[in-house]
């Protein structure tokens, strides 16, 4: 572990490190970490350590992960991973070779002992605003290793640096450093026993859903629907449609087959099934997530509610309101209860016996807005004929209502009379 004082304490144990090298070197040769335009290193004679950069670590930045319980607990300190960049400018007189020559001795060091010890970083807690770093104790000890930096990447470098004259210079990279969170972990209790699952790896695939009443027949609200596929049978089976989930009856599960009665509350348009499968694992024996199939798409049709009539018996709540300056409101029961965010298209086609067809007429209009989710649900239309059945549907996200075959093959309804 290492606190927030790890970036200095390296800068100045290289600095030290440098310092006590090239003195014996350079007569009045010294390390300093003063930024590449200071006045006073225009004098100087040396090497001076600046850290230009700071990246991540690739290897040791996600090694924390998971950090914390799903209780938000802290089960390990987070510890986030850094490499250091450095610029080693050198310094002195040019024609006595000064700055050649301590970049030699530095490469040598660099080179040879390119390990800060965990003596060398304790040293540095006498230094001014370095007391109570704890670099010494992470688990990595910093490794320095030479940038081999182009002559494009080097100009970069020395470009932002206004109006300085390049030094000659050496790049290196100080791995790795690790800051720890200054955090209380809660440790958990022992294990007292040990459970062993063997399980083989049977992934549920669903291939298709359909209504249960037969295939290519419209699925509707509060429909048994059957999901078919392979690998279907689990020990603890749920299915999931549309965000709930429904558990389904043992007899009615098999590995090729599950049937299922839609909860309520799903709204109309395209949905997806899904397979779920659970294991009973732990003393006592609770459910751990398993294995889940694809997501089966299907389309829920909402249907148009029936309303008891006590004079004409079951008739279909539909009405339509008296013509105002040419404009009816029509007034559809809708199921299930359409929700605000859905666009609801209302159809209607004129119904005869036989259809008139010199008058082959079709209307149709969008839902006006809604602030709430809606039942019944109306719509504005103009020019309706007058007591001339018509034939009702409605399109919920593009789900359409069914309609109504009579015995001779024609449509018979939902239908009503202006």
């Amino acid at each position: 572990m290492s606190n927030h004082l790890a970036f200095a304490t390296v800068t100045e144990t290289l600095r030290g490190l440098l310092a006590a090298a090239v003195k014996d070197v350079v007569p009045g040769a010294g390390a300093t970490h003063e930024r590449p335009d200071a006045t006073v290193l225009q004098t100087a004679t040396g090497v001076n350590v600046f850290l230009y950069q700071v990246t991540p670590n690739a290897a040791w930045r996600n090694a924390d992960l998971p950090t914390r319980r799903s209780d938000g607990t802290a089960v390990l300190r987070p510890q986030a991973a850094f490499d250091l960049h450095y610029l080693l400018t050198f310094h002195g007189k040019e024609s006595d070779y000064e700055p050649q020559r301590v970049l030699g001795l530095v490469a040598r060091i660099l080179h040879s002992q390119p390990v800060l010890s965990r003596k060398m970083v304790d040293a540095v807690q006498s230094v001014t605003g370095l007391a109570g770093s704890d670099l010494a104790e992470q688990a990595e000890l910093v490794r320095f290793a030479p940038l081999g930096l182009s002559l494009e990447e080097l100009s970069k470098l020395w470009s932002v640096f206004f109006q300085v004259p390049y030094k000659l210079s050496l790049a290196y990279q100080a791995s790795v450093v690790l800051i720890d969170a200054e955090v209380t972990v809660e440790p958990a209790l022992p294990v007292r026993a040990r459970n062993l699952y063997i399980v083989p790896f049977r992934q549920p695939e669903v291939d298709e859903v359909r209504a249960d009443a037969g295939p290519g027949l419209p699925i509707l609200p509060g429909d048994t629907i059957v999901l078919r596929g392979r690998n279907l049978r689990g020990e603890a089976i749920q299915v999931r449609v549309g965000g709930a989930e429904v558990v389904p009856d043992p007899g009615q599960v098999s590995d090729g087959e599950i049937r299922v009665v839609l909860p309520a509350g799903l709204p109309a348009g395209v949905l997806g099934a899904q397979v779920v499968h659970r294991r009973w694992m732990g003393t006592p024996p609770t459910l751990h997530a398993g294995t889940e199939s694809n997501v089966a798409p299907f389309v829920l049709r909402p249907k148009i509610k029936k309303v008891p009539d006590p004079v004409t018996g079951p008739n279909h709540d539909v009405t339509i309101s008296a013509a105002t300056g040419g404009i009816r409101t029509v007034t559809v029961g809708i199921e299930p209860v359409v929700k605000k965010a859905q666009r609801v298209v209302l159809l209607l086609n004129l119904l005869g016996d036989p259809v008139p067809l010199t008058d082959p007429r079709a209307f149709s209009a969008v839902a006006q807005p809604r602030d709430d989710d809606t039942d019944p649900v109306r719509f504005k239309l103009g020019g309706l004929p007058s007591d001339v059945p018509l034939l009702v549907r409605v399109q919920v996200d593009g789900a359409e209502s069914p309609l109504e075959v009579a015995a001779d093959g024609t449509y018979a309804g939902p239908k009503v009379v202006p």
